[in-house]
């Protein structure tokens, strides 16, 4: 009895030995498999790349409140042990979030009003950007102001603080330093991030009140848990955004998000799949039917020869592989042609618009499990389009084959 490397050997051998039609199917295989690839890779490489903009960006994570409100220490300490809450930190009042800074400068020396925006250890922000002030005498400028005042980093500034108390004017000064400088995709406007306690402080100075960490004179506050209008809030991730921004208007609050776009990217993964997936269907339909007959059409041609193969020793089961050996190379050989090409589109396209990417984003992109996936069906597939020729193999009877020779 002949065993299964043999009837391997020479399936193979028949299949190179008719090496234009091999080739053919070969071609066929790639030219239906190549496009899909490259389709699937565009689509793979555009939408990972905005989801990976999204999900890096902690911008697309901020809720912002619309209005003021009133917001003691239980809401924030309520919200902040949310698992979806990432970061949230209470904000003051914005007509008195904002200091003159000042640069001395023998030359020409230079003033800006800027916002005062509070952060924390944990900010995303600063985390992603740059980093977060430890000490309340340190700021963190955006772009735009630190090159309106001539600064970098570690350089000390001024604040400015002024009020009018009984239509007097008054004005206190802290030495800061710069701590570090967002860049200007962080935050466009001019702005100083700060400790909560420098932007209490310069609250209560205006006020009327005075500030002992500062040395500001002022009344003294009174006691009680303090009250803020607003607050800077991060999601934990761009899926979390939607379910905050409906509690918080659930709560009354009215707050602006970029769940909108979020939801663009996701309704266009959902399109894009959508898409694929029918182009994908009816060209693997096509091509499977284009197989079977294929294989069904070499089955009829050699049914003389195979029913001798069954004659001189082979069994029934080895040769039934015949058929799916032959398919099994096609879908090999063909795979790895249309991974050429699709690799050679895939730098092709990925140069052409390589000057709109940053560092490791990609236009069209497969890893190797959706090239590992793709082959895996593929083989399936050709073993499935083979299986009735390698049923019609079983049943040729040998007393047929005596009859025609």
């Amino acid at each position: 009895m002949h065993t299964f490397q043999t009837i391997f050997r020479l399936a193979l051998r028949d299949y190179f030995y008719e090496r234009l039609l091999s080739a053919c199917a070969i071609m066929g295989l790639a030219a239906v498999l190549a496009p899909l690839l490259v389709l699937f890779g565009v689509k793979s490489g555009i939408i990972n790349t905005m989801s990976d903009r999204l999900l890096q960006d902690p911008r697309n994570r901020e809720i912002s409140p619309v209005g003021s409100g009133r917001y003691g220490a239980d809401w924030f300490s309520t919200l902040g042990k949310r698992s979806d809450v990432d970061f949230v930190i209470p904000q003051t009042r914005s007509i008195a979030a904002s200091m003159i800074l000042y640069k001395k400068d023998a030359a020409k020396p230079r003033t800006l009003v800027v916002s005062l925006i509070p952060t924390a250890d944990g900010d995303p922000l600063l985390l992603q950007y740059g980093r977060i002030p430890t000490e309340v005498r340190q700021v963190v400028l955006s772009e735009t102001a630190a090159r309106k005042l001539n600064v970098k980093v570690g350089q000390d500034i001024i604040g400015k603080v002024g009020r009018s108390v009984a239509g007097a004017k008054e004005q206190v000064m802290v030495n800061l330093q710069i701590a570090d400088v967002l860049p200007h995709e962080a935050f466009v406007r001019e702005a100083a991030f700060v400790r909560l306690e420098l932007l209490e402080a310069t609250e209560d100075y205006r006020d009327g009140r005075g500030s002992k960490v500062f040395g500001w004179p002022g009344s003294v506050r009174p006691s009680g848990s303090r009250v803020y209008p607003s607050f800077r809030l991060y999601a934990r991730s761009i899926y979390d955004v939607s379910v905050l921004r409906n509690m918080l208007i659930d709560q009354g609050l009215e707050v602006y998000t970029k769940a909108e776009e979020i939801e663009t990217v996701k309704s266009l993964d959902r399109s894009f799949n959508l898409i694929f997936g029918l182009i994908a269907v009816v060209a693997v339909l096509g091509y499977f039917a284009s197989m079977v007959s294929s294989v069904l059409a070499n089955v009829n041609r050699k049914s003389r020869y195979l029913g001798i193969s069954s004659l001189i020793g082979f069994s029934t089961g080895n040769i039934v592989w015949y058929p799916i050996l032959q398919s099994i190379a096609t879908v090999v050989f063909g795979f790895t042609t249309a991974v050429i090409l699709y690799k050679t589109a895939e730098v092709m396209i990925n140069r052409l618009f390589n000057e709109y990417l940053a560092s490791g984003e990609y236009v069209c992109r497969l890893s190797f499990v959706h090239m590992l996936l793709v082959l895996v069906l593929m083989l399936v597939l050709s073993i499935m389009a083979s299986a009735y020729g390698a049923f019609k193999v079983s049943r040729i009877e040998p007393s047929e084959v005596i009859r025609e020779v």
